[in-house]
């Protein structure tokens, strides 16, 4: 019976989001899994993040606990998730699995992936209108809400546009709202986004 592991062999991870390193293979009759290693070279030295066999899955490195997983219903398909990314996460990981065959012999096979974590700048912002549109009735309340996508955590801050190109500093958060509108609301509103 012939096995292979697949998977790849570069990853870009988001920082602070999550990733899969896929590894799978196509399940042989006769050929029972017995270990699933992901282990990891890193700037801090190489280590087993986690091991799973017959009693289940092990987590040894403690930087890694509640934020891997592995699928447990799908068989062949052996992939780490890893959770809230971090910087330090990038390293070359290894995917080892070992079977047992009819006549107790064992196999493994590994494969290899580099992670590469990366910081993600945060877009240009845009803004959506309350439920009024931007021509709006004196007294009337509305709100302008600001949206950004990037590497969280993202501040946004909004200034009103004045005369001679200055501007000034209203608030801080996604939302500027008004309960109640005057005509002297009228005028040139702006939304900045910004992520570390």
């Amino acid at each position: 019976a012939f096995l292979d592991l697949s998977g790849s062999s570069e990853i870009k991870g988001v920082w602070k989001e999550s990733v899969t390193l896929p590894c799978a293979y196509v399940p042989v009759e006769n050929l029972v899994q017995q270990t699933l290693t992901w282990s990891v070279v890193h700037d801090k030295g190489s280590a087993t993040i986690v091991q799973r066999d017959g009693s289940g899955d092990h987590i040894f490195l403690s930087e890694y606990r509640d934020r891997v997983s592995i699928p447990k219903e799908a068989p062949g398909n052996v992939s780490l998730l890893i959770l809230d990314l971090e910087i330090s996460d990038r390293g070359t990981y290894t995917c080892q699995v070992t079977w047992r065959d009819g006549n107790n012999s064992l196999i493994a096979k590994e494969i290899t992936t580099q992670l590469e974590v990366v910081k993600v700048a945060a877009t240009k912002p845009i803004i959506r209108a309350g439920e009024l549109g931007l021509t709006v009735p004196a007294g009337a309340s509305t709100s302008l809400t600001c949206q950004a996508s990037g590497s969280p955590p993202i501040s946004y801050r909004w200034f009103r546009g004045a005369p001679a190109g200055k501007s000034r500093f209203l608030t801080s958060g996604a939302e500027l709202a008004w309960p109640s509108l005057r005509p002297s609301d009228s005028g040139t509103y702006f939304c900045e986004a910004q992520n570390r």
